[in-house]
């Protein structure tokens, strides 16, 4: 069931119409939590990954890991109702994880565990703990008890990690880990920002190696750009590694991004401050345009990191009341949240329904809907601007000024096609007789 936190506006003590969410929660807004483990263990070089589900689920993931994942195939046991129903599911798993063995150039197998496998009950004290002395790796995302697939990449990340990373390292100076999925060329820039500080950037997870794994507990600090991360982000903790949550975006946050990176790497305080305060000013030279100013609109996705475009937007000029999400609420999503609801944001949904979507849409008048593909169907048969937001917006450029004006200029952009969109309704409205 989704969870709602109401935010009233720092200036408006009483809000006229408290939204209430949908009445109905029948229709989640995420994909299969394997989807997000594959993503990340598909695309480490060297894992193979041994994948214990039924057929069905097997047919579909396969797709997964040749089109989003590394052209990859999965080894995974043929797995029908009479296995299943026979309890070999163990012994099927050790057939699969023989298999994966076999292949050329392994490092790691790391061993899906989906729904099916999990309630017919997959021991992991009788799995091996490596074979041929490649690692096995346990990876338990059933859908019942990991409820997004971002959150099941953190899953995925964390228990492969645990057997790579070095349990106690002399950390380097000035090494920061960068946590998230960003576009390519984001940890390129903010390296290059960070050498101008003094500082550096280790290593992006998830990464494709597992090299860049052990790196990782070499960093003196995380920084978390996506708020989901939280077995792995416990992990680096446990090591001693500092943790900043959020993400440099918007001229507010780049700078106070800069600022807490700068701190937990022990940077010189007048370097990190110069720095911090160009890139807020080359910001705030783009933003005094307000590129999106009296604009309404609407955030939801279910890639776990729509805080960071609602507050993107916010600081282009928009309103935006609502954002919806499939992750849960946790401490990494604290900040963000706060400063959302000192900036006009009156709900943010965690776990949400396409229910939930629809009645907002029923109960704020939108210019602009960036939502899932569902979503934005419905909004674009209203007539209104509507986007997917994983293909249009989460792969775009995001972070410091650079990302701000390449993501507000192409949603500006997005706007001023709001007349195509009233023609299109027009054309298929049947004319009244």
């Amino acid at each position: 069931m989704a969870e709602m936190i109401p935010l009233t506006p720092a200036d408006q003590a009483t809000p006229q119409a408290v939204f209430t969410g949908g009445t109905c929660k029948l229709h989640p807004q995420t994909m299969c939590p394997a989807f997000g483990a594959l993503r990340v263990l598909a695309r480490l070089e060297g894992a193979q990954p041994a994948m214990i589900t039924d057929a069905g689920c097997l047919y579909g993931l396969t797709f997964v890991t040749h089109f989003y994942a590394a052209r990859k195939s999965i080894v995974a046991p043929a797995l029908g109702t009479a296995e299943l129903s026979s309890g070999k599911v163990q012994e099927a798993a050790l057939a699969a994880i023989a298999e994966a063995a076999k292949e050329q150039h392994v490092t790691v197998i790391p061993v899906i565990s989906l729904c099916v496998a999990e309630t017919a009950g997959l021991a992991e004290e009788l799995l091996p703990t490596e074979i041929d002395g490649k690692p096995v790796v346990l990876v338990r995302v059933p859908a019942y008890a990991i409820h997004s697939h971002p959150e099941a990449k953190d899953i995925a990340l964390a228990a492969v990690m645990r057997r790579f990373i070095e349990p106690t390292v002399e950390q380097e100076a000035g090494a920061l880990t960068l946590l998230g999925e960003v576009f390519p060329a984001d940890p390129l820039i903010l390296d290059a920002v960070l050498r101008k500080m003094g500082g550096r950037v280790m290593t992006t997870l998830p990464g494709r190696h597992v090299d860049e794994l052990r790196l990782a507990g070499r960093a003196k600090a995380v920084a978390a750009l996506h708020p989901f991360y939280r077995e792995t982000v416990g992990l680096l903790r446990e090591r001693g590694v500092a943790v900043i949550s959020g993400a440099p975006v918007g001229a507010e946050g780049s700078a106070a991004w800069l600022r807490a990176i700068g701190s937990a790497l022990e940077l010189d305080e007048d370097r990190v401050e110069q720095v911090a305060q160009e890139e807020e000013a080359t910001a705030r030279g783009f933003l005094t345009s307000q590129p999106l100013k009296g604009a309404t609109i609407m955030v939801s996705g279910y890639e776990g990191n729509e805080m960071l475009y609602a507050r993107l937007l916010i600081e282009g000029g928009a309103h935006v009341p609502y954002i919806s999400t499939s992750i849960g609420p946790n401490m990494l999503t604290a900040a963000d949240e706060a400063w959302l609801k000192s900036h006009g944001t009156e709900a943010v949904i965690y776990r949400k329904a396409i229910e939930d979507d629809k009645a907002a849409m029923e109960h704020w008048t939108f210019d602009l809907v960036i939502g899932t593909t569902t979503l934005a169907a419905h909004a674009k048969e209203l007539g209104i601007p509507a986007v997917y937001y994983t293909n249009m917006l989460s792969v775009r450029p995001l972070f410091l000024a650079g990302g701000m004006i390449a993501s507000l200029s192409f949603v500006r952009e997005l706007m001023n096609r709001k007349p195509l969109y009233t023609r299109m309704v027009d054309f298929f409205t049947e004319p009244t007789v």
